[in-house]
């Protein structure tokens, strides 16, 4: 799949069929065999989930998204700092469950300040979202080389080629909420089995909240996030 924009052309890299009927199925019987039963989140984003989850992180109940936008607004240049001090070094960034990127481009924007050459690898199992992603960041940040994979990086990790700069892999949103421990851990495991001395992770985690502030931030009063669990 290319993706032309008017400052380059992207070439999307898909690393493993995501929606076919036969995975849906199989997921769909691990989970119901489950005590107690449950279905992966990565089954809710096609194109569909990925446009209801977007409306979602723009509800006045919903506070991770902005919450997150405001530390990365106020800390992308000490994230940045903290991925090394020589300028020269190319830095590349790996985003897990990229999504659209909205927030990425805080940090992005931080990386160009501070590095000659930045390198953006937005990972997602949407390729619309994808397509989103790079056209945003594309427009905003002309400089940055964008290298997204359509991937599930939960049954499929992705594997990085060699690079001669710093990598700081991203998983922000809460995103490591979602899973279970053991489930979090193997993420986690993969990641780092990517990474090298010297690279960094920046992993955005939710604090313990009351009962009516998750109430309302997941079961909004609109609806969305009510059709976003029910989109298959």
């Amino acid at each position: 799949m290319n993706l032309t924009t008017d400052f380059q052309t992207i070439e999307t890299i898909s690393l493993a069929p995501l929606d076919t009927r036969e995975a849906l199925i199989d997921e769909v019987w691990r989970g119901l065999r489950k005590r107690p039963r449950s279905l992966v989140p990565w089954m809710l984003y096609d194109s569909e989930g990925s446009r209801l989850f977007e409306r979602i992180t723009t509800l006045p109940e919903y506070y991770p998204t902005r919450t997150e936008r405001a530390i990365l607004a106020n800390y992308a240049d000490a994230v940045i700092a903290a991925t090394g001090s020589d300028y020269s070094r190319s830095l590349r960034l790996l985003e897990l469950g990229a999504g659209t990127a909205a927030k990425t481009g805080v940090l992005l924007e931080a990386a160009t300040r501070l590095r000659d050459e930045v390198i953006y690898v937005p990972v997602d199992v949407s390729s619309d979202a994808l397509d989103a992603a790079c056209a945003n960041i594309g427009c905003l940040l002309p400089d940055v080389q964008l290298q997204p994979m359509v991937s599930n990086y939960v049954t499929h990790p992705p594997r990085l080629e060699r690079f001669e700069g710093t990598t700081l892999a991203l998983y922000i949103g809460s995103s490591i909420g979602n899973f279970l421990p053991e489930e979090a851990r193997a993420i986690l495991r993969d990641l780092r089995s990517e990474l090298r001395s010297g690279d960094g992770l920046l992993l955005g985690t939710d604090m313990v909240k009351d009962e009516r502030t998750l109430v309302r931030a997941y079961d909004d009063d609109a609806g969305v996030t009510a059709a976003f669990n029910l989109n298959h």
